[in-house]
């Protein structure tokens, strides 16, 4: 699995972005899919996550309401739709994967659960 993670980009406070995470094509089906983001001198966090194959997302708490994970109906894409973004949401995203038979219907919420990391996105907010 080579995650790419794209869409990331500047925007003001405010504003929407959406990122995408993909495998050249491949189907995701199989997998567990996080996105996580890391801001300068925080830990890495989970933002959103899906089980692609019980299609339960799990959120942060500060992003519940703002922030939408989904997948195209072929499961070689899964985005992450970020509405009504605040500076503090500036960071470097990643999307992760790990096989989803590990896990019974959510995706985990563990930096360290997943196997497969692709290179991150950079999403700046302006106030």
């Amino acid at each position: 699995v080579q995650l790419q993670a794209s869409g990331g980009g500047l925007v003001q406070a405010g504003g929407s972005l959406r990122l995408s995470c993909a495998d050249s094509g491949n189907s995701l089906s199989r997998y567990v899919i996080g996105w996580f983001r890391q801001a300068p001198g925080k830990e890495r966090e989970l933002v959103a996550g899906m089980h692609l194959t019980r299609g339960r997302p799990v959120y942060l708490d500060s992003v519940k309401g703002r922030f939408t994970i989904s997948t195209n109906n072929a499961k070689t894409t899964v985005y992450l739709q970020m509405n009504a973004l605040q500076p503090e949401d500036t960071a470097i995203y990643y999307c992760a994967a790990d096989l989803s038979k590990r896990y019974s219907d959510y995706a985990p919420r563990r930096v360290t659960a997943y196997t497969y990391w692709g290179q991150g996105t950079l999403v700046t907010v302006s106030s």
